[in-house]
């Protein structure tokens, strides 16, 4: 009854992990640190519908407040924890109180790379990650403006998509040969500058961004090739690194992430760790890996909670992520890393809904499904079976899905 189990980190996965704590039998105190001024938020809403002004803070909570009360989750905000001591089971906080723990779980999330270049630092370059970049980012945002955005990944393009329904001219720069190059094939890149293209965003590929000129407020995007971006908004969106520091500083496994296994446990068995934070052994791709999803903070979170109380649990979940652009839905599901085969169902290139199948030896391991919710949910349980697929079948639109399970 008087053991404490402390969160380190206001993020998804704590808002997930607390409540189930409690649920699963937990019954000390759960306390969660977290270094903003709000109680756990989505963020993916951050580079759209708050960005858009469409959803308030209130909105985009994970959980009201009063679930935290039912299961007596206590919050401190505003405060970061700065340091574990193992050998007396304490944390140090940002505000210098000690507080002593039983359990420890890590939900520290992950942080924006960000770029070491000229003018980075001019009032108007941004990054989006928290509720404080969208509150000043906002100010930046008029009709008629120009906008640039660094980076043509997911968070860069949905970025796009918001300033540009909000009568901004906006400019993509990407130094890649494409969009969205390093998670997607290249038929799902295309079809994306395609459809921003429609929409009046100008895409850039191959352009690397080498500063930034301004009188104390950013003007000019200059990149390697010479050319230069008129800017009065800039947002860079150049990924994202996994907060390793507090971990690696008490002594625990990191490698890409806070090492944990399929408890959901680091290298310190009363240390747990779940969310962007970490890396673990995926049974179904058989590989570790790091996964920066709600789904996997949520998963596991549930794990973690379940293991801390003493509850025969495994993490073994087919990842899945989303994005939203325009009057576009796209769901991913699985990790498309070493396809050797691409198969699309629907036509890419003239309308505004398909599915791009990844495909490894016959099996299905992965799908882009752009407004295609059925063949996003069937390939969740396609990667799952890790069967063989009939190709034709697959590419058929008027097959119906169920047919390929």
């Amino acid at each position: 009854m008087n053991e404490n189990f402390i969160i380190a980190g206001a993020s998804h996965a704590a808002s997930m992990l607390a409540p189930t704590l409690r649920q699963q039998g937990w019954q000390g105190r759960i306390i969660v640190i977290g270094a903003e001024a709000s109680i756990p938020y989505h963020r993916p809403p951050l580079s759209k519908d708050y960005l858009a002004g469409e959803k308030t803070l209130d909105e985009i909570l994970i959980r009201p407040a009063k679930v935290y009360e039912k299961s007596e989750v206590e919050f401190i905000l505003n405060t970061s924890v700065e340091s574990i001591h193992r050998d007396n089971r304490t944390v140090r906080l940002s505000n210098n109180e000690t507080l002593s723990y039983d359990k420890l779980a890590l939900t520290v999330g992950s942080k924006v790379r960000k770029v070491n270049l000229p003018g980075a630092n001019l009032a108007g370059v941004f990054y989006l990650r928290d509720l404080r970049d969208v509150e000043r980012i906002t100010s930046y945002v008029n009709p008629g403006a120009n906008a640039v955005i660094v980076g043509g990944g997911y968070i860069g393009l949905e970025t796009a998509a918001v300033l540009n329904k909000k009568g901004m001219n906006v400019t993509v720069l990407e130094m890649m040969e494409r969009v969205l190059q390093r998670v997607t094939a290249p038929v799902v890149s295309e079809f994306y500058t395609r459809i921003h293209g429609e929409e009046g965003v100008s895409i850039r590929c191959g352009v690397g961004v080498s500063g930034f000129r301004g009188n104390g407020r950013v003007a000019k995007v200059l990149c390697s090739d010479g050319s230069e971006f008129a800017a009065d908004l800039v947002i860079i969106g150049v990924g994202i690194l996994p907060n390793t520091a507090l971990a690696a500083a008490a002594g625990l496994e990191v490698d890409n992430g806070v090492v944990v296994n399929d408890r959901a446990q680091t290298s310190d068995p009363d240390i747990f760790a779940a969310g962007d934070c970490t890396n673990h052994h995926n049974p179904i791709y058989d590989r570790r890996i790091r996964l920066e999803s709600v789904q996997n903070a949520t998963d596991q979170s549930r794990v973690a909670a379940g293991a801390a109380c003493g509850k025969e649990v495994s993490y073994n979940a087919v990842p899945w992520f989303w994005s939203e652009q325009y009057d576009l839905m796209l769901q991913i599901a699985g990790l498309s890393q070493g396809y050797d085969e691409i198969i699309t169902r629907g036509d890419p290139d003239n309308s505004r809904s398909f599915a791009a199948f990844y495909l490894k030896s016959g099996r299905v391991i992965a799908v882009d499904a752009i407004n295609k919710p059925q063949e996003f949910m069937a390939t969740k349980k396609l990667v799952a079976l890790k069967q063989e697929i009939d190709r034709v079948k697959l590419a058929d639109a008027d097959v119906p899905v169920k047919e390929l399970l």
